[in-house]
């Protein structure tokens, strides 16, 4: 799943039912993927800005427990917004990436980070008291292994 709009993405899933499609193709082991909303989408909640005026929270799948938020280091404010819902704990914890990184999950676990960019980052973030922690992981960057035709 590419980007777009989140929140009309999971509206239209949701009239066709596909969200239990893709439940039951997830729990039969395949693979599901995506980047921006076709990443967040997976998870319980996920960072937005596909609500006009402001970057939101929105339920999404709930496959992946907890939260996403994607752009991490090219949006400015994503980083702030969901770092700030996470401490209020409007936002459970969760994961945060960088453009270019991939979070692999197996299950309900991280499995690998990969990146197609050597300093991108992803991010576990975490409600700590009233403040947001950020456990930085750093990904395998995969410069030259990939031959994308």
């Amino acid at each position: 799943m590419g980007g777009g709009n989140t929140k009309s993405m999971l509206a239209v899933w949701r009239e066709w039912d596909l969200p239990s499609i893709l439940g039951e193709a997830w729990r039969n082991g395949i693979i599901l993927a995506g980047l921006s909303a076709g990443a967040i989408c997976w998870f319980h909640q996920g960072l937005t800005d596909s609500i006009p005026g402001s970057l939101t929270s929105l339920p999404c799948l709930g496959f992946l427990p907890g939260s996403a938020c994607p752009h991490y280091d090219s949006e400015a404010g994503r980083r702030p917004t969901y770092r700030g819902l996470v401490a209020s704990g409007t936002m459970a914890a969760g994961y945060a990436a960088d453009d270019g990184v991939a979070l692999h999950f197996v299950g309900e676990r991280v499995h690998r980070v990969i990146s197609s960019r050597p300093n991108a980052r992803a991010y576990r973030v975490e409600r700590v008291g009233d403040q947001a922690r950020e456990t930085e992981m750093v990904p395998e960057f995969l410069a030259g292994r990939l031959a994308l035709t």
